[in-house]
């Protein structure tokens, strides 16, 4: 899987998460969580997304990095491989 075609899940992702956002105005060095207003909940949810439309475990200790696009992108692309 290319980085684009992670990012693009990961935009996907992030629009069944928080419908309401406009993904063009993600920063992708910011945290997503607060950009697009996300509890805790939706953002369990988010990695359990992750994980079923990629097939990457995303431990809970890695969380920290799977909290921004950039962060989240460099993360699934080293585990894809």
């Amino acid at each position: 899987m290319t980085k684009e075609e992670i990012k693009a899940t990961v935009l996907r992702l992030l629009g069944e998460i928080a419908p309401e956002a406009d993904l063009t105005q993600v920063d992708p060095d910011v945290n997503f969580r607060d950009q697009l207003d996300i509890d805790s909940m939706d953002f369990l949810n988010f990695v359990m997304a992750l994980h079923e439309s990629l097939h990457v475990e995303i431990p809970e200790i890695d969380y920290p990095k799977v909290v921004t696009l950039n962060g989240c992108v460099e993360y699934l692309l080293v585990q894809a491989m």
